[in-house]
């Protein structure tokens, strides 16, 4: 079945097409173009929006606006966005990354979605025309979000984004997981504040927030990190799928998690 596109110039008119039955929103789309191809009769038109903002990076000082319509491509060769080019690097091969965007890997279900668990480890914030959302938030019920997702913002962490991607084929294989954390350091080295995410641990990025909270007045030593590796896993509901079972997934978090922060 032939697919219909209409584009808009504004979110707002694209936003009132897509209340129409059979609609989907066409970013890149890497993810809506590979469902119908297999088969999706659900989908009879595809939504798209030219206004300028959804491609539009913004960085002033240490706050970054990022539209939807931005593409992995775009961001890793961003100057201002060093700290997240590697995230972006994750995302497929090179003619994957010239078209996936922002706003698309929010979307992306397991195994996929390796930006936005780096976004959920900055704790962005994901805007609509509806209004703004934490993003851990928008995440845990982002299948009932009615309204195009118009940009992402955060703050760029003043000790950098460590990001780490397991995959079987290098450099663009699929993920096994992902993790992504923020963390800051008191003048003794104890870690005061840590924000942790995971990919592939659960139907979504997640949180790793008993590991969080273990490492708060920790040393990044082996010692110290210990007991946040014990607990990586609490809370979490791997996928099992052709790349790794849920069981793999649990055995191997703490390792590399501990490599993450030893780095």
């Amino acid at each position: 079945m032939a697919l219909a596109l209409q584009t808009f110039s504004t979110v707002k008119d694209a936003n009132a097409a897509l209340k129409a039955a059979g609609t989907r929103y066409l970013g890149g789309g890497t993810l809506v173009v590979r469902a119908a191809n297999e088969g999706d009769v659900s989908v009879s038109s595809l939504i798209g929006s030219t206004e300028p903002a959804l491609s539009a990076i913004i960085v002033s000082g240490d706050k970054v606006r990022i539209g939807a319509s931005v593409t992995m491509a775009a961001i890793a060769r961003h100057p201002d966005l060093v700290a997240l080019a590697r995230a972006a690097r994750a995302v497929g091969g090179p003619a994957i990354r010239n078209v996936a965007t922002v706003g698309g890997n929010l979307f992306a279900p397991a195994p996929y979605g390796d930006f936005t668990v780096a976004l959920l480890a900055l704790d962005a914030i994901v805007s609509t025309e509806g209004g703004e959302k934490p993003i851990e938030t928008f995440l845990a019920k982002r299948e009932s979000n009615h309204a195009i997702v118009t940009e992402v913002g955060f703050t760029l962490p003043a000790e950098g984004l460590r990001f780490l991607k397991v995959s079987r084929v290098k450099p663009k294989g699929v993920s096994v997981l992902c993790i992504a954390a923020v963390l800051e350091q008191a003048p003794d080295g104890t870690v005061s504040s840590a924000h942790i995410a995971l990919g592939c641990m659960a139907d979504r990025p997640m949180r790793a927030k008993a590991a969080e909270k273990a490492l708060l007045g920790k040393k990044l030593t082996s010692d110290g990190i210990a007991p946040a590796l014990a607990v990586a896993s609490d809370g979490t509901s791997p996928v099992t799928d052709p790349i790794a079972s849920a069981w793999y997934r649990n055995e191997v978090l703490p390792v590399h998690l501990g490599r993450l922060l030893l780095a």
